[in-house]
């Protein structure tokens, strides 16, 4: 069952804004803060799915968010994921 972090909420019941959850392909979850605000900065630069852009946005997440070096390949992969989906919704979306 999912705590009220898990579900977007931090413990006194209000929204957290701008914060998201990814799930990692072992199942392990990371909040992360600004995501989305990243993901719709990029698209509109026109950037296209690619490392190099998955590269940008985890510099961009690590204004705000700790990555661990250790784990920086995962949030790469999964951020080029991530931004492959978005990119295809808002290409429906048109």
């Amino acid at each position: 069952m999912l705590n009220d972090a898990q579900k977007g909420k931090c413990p006194c019941g209000k929204p957290m804004i701008g914060f998201r959850m990814l799930t990692f392909w072992d199942g392990t979850k990371a909040g992360v803060r600004c995501l989305d605000e990243i993901l719709a900065a990029v698209y509109t630069e026109g950037r296209q799915v690619s490392i190099d852009t998955a590269e940008e946005i985890v510099k961009r997440l690590e204004v705000k968010n700790y990555i661990p070096p250790s784990a920086r390949k995962e949030y790469r992969d999964l951020l080029m994921k991530e931004y492959r989906n978005y990119v295809e919704r808002r290409t429906q979306d048109r």
